[in-house]
């Protein structure tokens, strides 16, 4: 298959860091230091650029047997605000004064490996900056043929993994049943509610504004979306589920997730993705203690609540992208990405990830992307 019907299925919006009139795709300068950028400080609250600090730093080399990769795609994603702190989580946080870790794509600009060639497109995880020099054991090799780069880190990369991964595990969704999305624009989703959908099930989407609703239902085909930005959210949930919700797919937490509780059905399942609301909180949630009532739910209707990480169904990943590639090929799994163009952006773009600012699967392009025209 030819690469341009391809990179056709993926709906890009693309915000430059220079003037709107004056920027053209693809156009980078040259570095001759490696940009990165470092977590200098553990935030408490939103983080900025006091704690995730730009610096210049000498060009990595690659020792005998290692290769330099040149970052094209930075991702971003939620889960990193767990890793800038010190309390105790699934995975090690990353240390102060250390690049901020990240999945990435990128281009090998040179080998001293004699099984990868300069040119070769990868699936990394290198982390916030323009370059490194990394031994190549668990590098990925990428084929724009098949699909466009970018979606390694997106539809067909983690986020569309664990939407999938989580689908099938946790909500075990059946033919008729409602599934209901939280942040259902995002990288995530925007997989979950298609994948429902696909499977015999009614998606309702909950996204922030009208904009994200109507791209919900309009674009990727979900039956309804309620914004939650909206006054009668709670009364506009409950329309848009008559029959009560079978499956509540949690990406947020707060006031979502309050809005859902009373609408579940008996032996409702809710896959925990994340809760994003309360990621910045330095303290506890004020008001009302709600776990009494949350437990009640629990004990009443007999819910099945699971916390997850994709990697705890890696097992499914040759499955997974033996089903979902098809479905993105063909068009009928679309997906949206959200690109902010340069390291220097990532700080701010990563605050907007955090405020539900994004639009879809939130990059960052390092550098030019060689696979596209």
């Amino acid at each position: 298959m030819s690469r341009l019907p391809m990179l056709l299925f993926s709906m890009v919006q693309v915000r430059y860091s220079m003037d709107p009139s004056q920027a053209v795709a693809g156009e980078f300068e040259f570095m001759a230091n490696n940009q990165r950028i470092i977590l200098a400080a553990r935030p408490e609250g939103m983080p900025d650029e006091s704690h995730l600090k730009l610096e210049s730093a000498p060009m990595p080399e690659p020792a005998d047997g290692e290769v330099l990769l040149r970052t094209i795609y930075l991702s971003l994603d939620p889960y990193m605000r767990g890793r800038m702190s010190a309390s105790k989580s699934y995975a090690q946080s990353v240390e102060v004064g250390s690049v901020m870790e990240g999945g990435t794509v990128c281009e090998v600009e040179e080998s001293h490996h004699p099984d990868w060639q300069q040119g070769e497109l990868v699936l990394a995880h290198t982390g916030w900056q323009a370059y490194a020099a990394v031994n190549p054991k668990g590098l990925k090799r990428l084929n724009p043929d098949e699909a466009p780069i970018s979606t390694a880190v997106g539809v067909l990369g983690m986020p569309g993994f664990t939407a999938y991964a989580g689908l099938l595990e946790h909500g075990r969704p059946q033919k008729g049943e409602t599934v209901a999305v939280s942040a259902a624009s995002g990288a995530v989703g925007q997989v979950v509610g298609q994948l429902s959908r696909l499977w015999g099930c009614r998606a309702v989407g909950i996204a922030g504004g009208p904009e994200k609703c109507r791209f919900v239902t309009d674009e990727l085909g979900f039956d309804a979306c309620v914004d939650h930005r909206s006054a009668s959210f709670e009364q506009d949930l409950a329309a848009a589920c008559p029959d009560g919700i079978d499956v509540y797919w949690e990406n947020v937490g707060g006031k979502v997730q309050a809005a859902a509780m009373p609408l579940l059905n008996e032996f409702a399942r809710i896959p925990v993705c994340g809760i994003i609301a309360h990621y910045n909180e330095a303290d506890a949630p004020a008001g009302a203690d709600r776990l009494p009532g949350f437990m009640r739910h629990i004990l009443t209707k007999r819910l099945t609540i699971r916390g997850f990480i994709q990697f705890d169904h890696a097992d499914r990943r040759k499955e997974f992208f033996k089903n979902v590639a098809p479905l993105v090929r063909d068009g009928k799994l679309k997906h949206r990405e959200d690109i902010v163009q340069g390291l220097e952006n990532a700080v701010s773009a990563f605050q907007g990830l955090l405020s539900g600012k994004n639009f879809g699967k939130l990059l960052v392009q390092v550098s030019e992307d060689p696979s596209r025209p």
